[in-house]
């Protein structure tokens, strides 16, 4: 029984790197409208909401560099076998969580952006004749 108490001391100081960073992930935006057919006023809606889910995810993004510096930076050398593993694998989770992150904000902005373009397309006004 005794053996559990340090094991465990470590694991929960191990972990406590990831424990005190809140980063917390931010909600998407709602469905972005169907540029063919959206008002003015919806797509202007669209634009607000994305621009505060890429200020939120920039955030979170920069959230998670801090606490990867954070664990990258202790000295290797210093730590147990079992601590080091641990620190490793807790880099690889958040490299894993920033790559997801970014690959989602690439599709909302995606998302909105074709539908802004059909939008614009839409709501073109014809050149005038010559």
């Amino acid at each position: 029984m005794k053996a559990w108490i340090p094991l465990t001391l470590t694991l929960a100081l191990s972990g406590a790197a990831l424990a005190d960073t809140n980063c917390t992930y931010p909600s998407a935006p709602a469905a972005v409208p169907d540029g063919a057919t959206a008002t003015k006023e919806a797509m202007i809606a669209a634009k607000n909401d994305t621009g505060r889910y890429n200020t939120e995810m920039n955030a979170y993004l920069d959230c998670l560099k801090v606490a990867q510096d954070k664990l990258s930076s202790q000295d290797a050398s210093k730590l147990k076998p079992e601590e080091k593993k641990k620190n490793d694998d807790q880099v690889k989770i958040l490299v894993a969580k920033n790559n997801a992150a970014v690959d989602e904000l690439q599709a909302v902005v995606g998302r909105f952006n074709d539908q802004l373009k059909a939008y614009k397309a839409a709501h073109a006004t014809p050149a005038p004749a010559q």
